[in-house]
C-alpha cells in the first residue's frame, strides 16, 4: 500500500468506525458466537501472495450523484460490503435490508477505492466476536472507554512509531511523557513528591495495572534487600545502595524470607506479582462491619506472625477502589504501621477509582489526603473510566530512584550523553520492558480536548446514575443492595421477599439468575464472591460509566434483570 492507497483506505476506514458507532445503539452487547467460531472461519495458511492490491471502485452510474456510498451492499450478503453491485438494485431495494447490516450506509461519502475483501472479512468474521465495550449498555467489569480523541491520538502514535526506550530515540515521546503525567498528578491531587518536576518522584505510563504492580513489587523488593544490606554492614540510611551492591549472600538468604501482603478483595495483580518473582502473598480477612476494607490492625497481626516465623515483611498493597464492592482499604492504619518496619513499601492500587480522584467532593471519601502521606506508591488507569483507550496506566512513584535503582541496567549500546549527564529521563530505568508505546499522544489528545471540566462531568455523570439505579433497586420487590453505590459501582442479589433464606440458599438462587442473564444479548454484567470469616455472599456487580451511558439504558438492563429474575425465583420453589 502506498501513500495515496492509504489515504484513500484511511478515509474509508474513518468511515466505517463512525458508521460503527452510529449503529451501536442498535446491536446488542454481547458477542453471540461459540469457542472457535473464528478459527473454523479462516484458513489455517497464511496468504502467499498478498491481498494488499485488492481494491474495488464502486460504481457511479446508476446512483444520483452525491449519493453513493462508499461500500455497495449485495442484499443477499449479510455481511454487506461486497464488489461491485449488481446493475438491477435500486437504493429503496437496499433500503430493505438495514438490519442485516453491520454498519449503516452513508450516501453523502464520495466514491472511491476500498480494500474489499480485507475490510468486508473485519465486518464478517471480526464484528460478530467483538463484546462492544463502547456500548451505552454494557455494565460488566469496568468501564473500558475510548474517545475520538483517543482514536485519534493513537493513529498518530502509529503514525511516529519508535521504541522510545531513552530520550534520544525520541525527545518528543519522552517530554510529552512527563508532561502530560505531572499534569494528571496535579489533576488528581496528588502530593508534589509525584511530580516528575519535583525532581524526586514522577509519573510514567504503562500498559496496566498489573504491570505497575510488578514493577512496584520489584522496586520494593530491592528496596527491602538493600535497607537489610545497611543493616548487615553498617551503612547509614543515607547510602545508596544499587542490587549489584546487594551481597550475593545476602540476597540469596533473604529473598526467600520476603513476604508481601493484600486483602481477599485485593486484585489478582498482588498475588500474580507474587507468583511472578516468587514470593508469597498474603490475602488478608476483611470483614462486613468494615465495608469489605483492609484494617490496620490486621496488617500488624500478620507482619507479626511472619516475622516470629523468621519472615520479612516488604510490601503492603492498599486498594482504593476495589473490584468486588468499591471498597476503599484504610489507607492510614496501613500507612502507620508500614511506618514500624524499615523493610516495608506501600503500594496503592486504584485502577478504577483513582481516576475519581479529579472530582473534589470524593477525595475525602477516597482517601486521597491518606495515600498523599502514606503511599510510596500509586497506579490508576485512565483506560477504564477516564476516557482514554487501551491502554494506558497512570503509575506514579514518590521517589524515583527505587525504580531507577531497581530497574537501570545500561549497556554500552544503550549510552547516551544526555543519560550519562543526568539531563533526562530514560524510561525504560522505570519499567520491565526496553522498548514502550507513545501512549502520551491519546492522554494529551483528551485532555485538550475534554479539560478538566469535561472529564470531571464525565465522571459526576456515572456516579449520579449509579445513585439512580440504587433507588430503584430499594424500591424492586425480591432485589436487595449488598454493597452500597461506591462511585459507579454497586453490587446486588436476588431475595425472596417475606421468606428467609441462608447465605448458602441465596448463592445457588443467585448463580442461577447469572447464568441465565449470561445467556442474554443485551445483558453484559458480571458476577463475584464477597468472602468473609463470617460469610460468602454470590451477588451480580453493575458497573456504570460508559461514554455514552444513559439512564434509560441502566433501568432497561435491570428491567431484564427483574424478568430473569422472576423466572429464576420461579424455579427456585418449584
Amino acid at each position: 500500500m502506498d501513500v495515496e492507497e492509504f489515504r484513500k483506505a484511511g478515509y474509508a476506514a474513518i468511515d466505517q468506525i463512525c458508521d460503527y458507532y452510529n449503529t451501536l445503539p442498535e446491536r446488542n452487547v454481547k458477542a453471540e458466537v461459540e469457542p472457535g467460531y473464528l478459527v473454523k472461519q479462516l484458513p489455517m495458511a497464511w496468504p502467499n501472495a498478498s491481498q494488499k492490491k485488492r481494491f474495488q471502485k464502486p460504481r457511479t452510474d446508476m446512483w444520483p450523484t452525491g449519493l453513493l456510498s462508499s461500500w455497495v451492499v449485495d442484499p443477499g450478503d449479510a455481511h454487506g460490503p461486497v464488489g461491485e453491485a449488481d446493475a438491477s438494485l435500486s437504493l429503496p431495494s437496499l433500503l430493505v435490508f438495514p438490519p442485516r447490516l453491520p454498519f449503516a450506509l452513508s450516501l453523502t461519502a464520495p466514491p472511491r477505492h476500498v480494500p474489499v475483501e480485507i475490510a468486508a472479512d473485519f465486518q464478517s468474521k471480526i464484528i460478530p466476536g467483538i463484546t462492544h465495550w463502547q456500548h451505552g449498555k454494557f455494565f460488566g467489569y469496568f468501564p473500558g472507554i475510548v474517545t475520538f480523541e483517543s482514536i485519534l491520538g493513537d493513529m498518530y502514535s502509529s503514525s511516529v512509531t519508535n521504541p522510545g526506550f531513552n530520550w534520544t530515540c525520541s525527545p518528543a515521546c519522552t517530554e510529552l511523557e512527563q508532561v502530560v503525567m505531572d499534569w494528571m498528578a496535579q489533576i488528581l491531587g496528588l502530593d508534589s513528591d509525584f511530580l516528575t518536576s519535583s525532581g524526586h518522584g514522577g509519573g510514567t505510563i504503562g500498559n496496566s495495572a498489573s504491570e505497575c504492580a510488578l514493577t512496584a513489587t520489584i522496586a520494593a523488593r530491592e528496596r527491602a534487600l538493600r535497607t537489610i544490606a545497611r543493616q548487615s554492614n553498617g551503612y547509614s540510611d543515607a547510602d545508596s545502595l544499587t542490587p549489584i551492591d546487594v551481597p550475593t549472600a545476602i540476597r540469596q538468604e533473604h529473598t526467600k524470607k520476603l513476604v508481601m501482603y493484600g486483602s481477599t478483595q485485593t486484585h489478582s495483580l498482588g498475588v500474580k506479582a507474587g507468583v511472578i518473582l516468587g514470593m508469597p502473598f498474603r490475602s488478608l480477612p476483611v470483614h462486613v462491619e468494615d465495608g469489605y476494607a483492609l484494617r490496620g490492625d490486621t496488617l500488624k497481626k500478620a507482619i507479626e506472625e511472619d516475622i516470629a516465623k523468621g519472615l520479612t515483611p516488604f510490601m503492603v498493597i492498599g486498594t482504593v477502589g476495589t473490584t468486588s464492592s468499591g471498597a476503599v482499604d484504610y489507607i492510614a492504619e496501613l500507612g502507620e504501621v508500614v511506618k514500624q518496619y524499615p523493610t516495608m513499601f506501600m503500594h496503592v492500587d486504584a485502577a478504577w477509582a483513582g481516576i475519581a480522584f479529579a472530582l473534589p467532593e470524593q477525595r475525602e471519601r477516597l482517601r486521597l489526603a491518606e495515600v498523599n502521606k502514606y503511599a510510596d506508591s500509586f497506579c490508576t488507569n485512565a483506560h477504564k473510566w477516564g476516557l482514554v483507550g487501551f491502554d494506558c496506566s497512570l503509575f506514579f512513584v514518590r521517589d524515583r530512584r527505587d525504580l531507577t535503582e531497581a530497574l537501570d541496567v545500561t549497556p554500552a549500546f544503550l549510552r547516551t550523553k544526555e543519560g550519562d549527564a543526568g539531563t533526562v529521563i530514560d524510561y525504560r530505568n522505570w519499567q520491565l520492558s526496553l522498548g514502550r508505546r507513545f501512549r502520551s499522544i491519546k492522554l494529551w489528545f483528551v485532555l485538550r480536548s475534554y479539560g478538566v471540566e469535561g472529564l470531571q462531568k464525565h465522571l459526576r455523570s456515572g456516579v449520579n446514575l449509579c445513585g439512580e439505579l440504587a433507588k430503584h433497586i430499594e424500591q424492586t420487590p425480591n432485589f436487595e443492595i449488598v454493597t452500597p453505590p461506591s462511585l459507579g459501582l454497586l453490587s446486588f442479589r436476588l431475595v425472596n421477599d417475606g421468606e428467609r433464606a441462608s447465605d448458602e440458599e441465596l448463592n445457588k438462587l443467585n448463580a442461577d439468575l447469572n447464568n441465565r442473564l449470561a445467556h442474554h444479548p443485551e445483558v453484559m454484567l458480571t458476577q463475584t464472591l464477597l468472602k468473609t470469616p463470617e460469610s460468602e455472599i454470590f451477588c451480580i456487580r453493575f458497573a456504570i460509566g460508559g461514554r455514552t451511558t444513559t439512564l434509560d439504558d441502566v433501568k432497561h438492563v435491570f428491567s431484564v434483570v427483574e424478568a430473569e429474575g422472576k423466572a429464576a425465583l420461579s424455579a427456585w420453589k418449584a
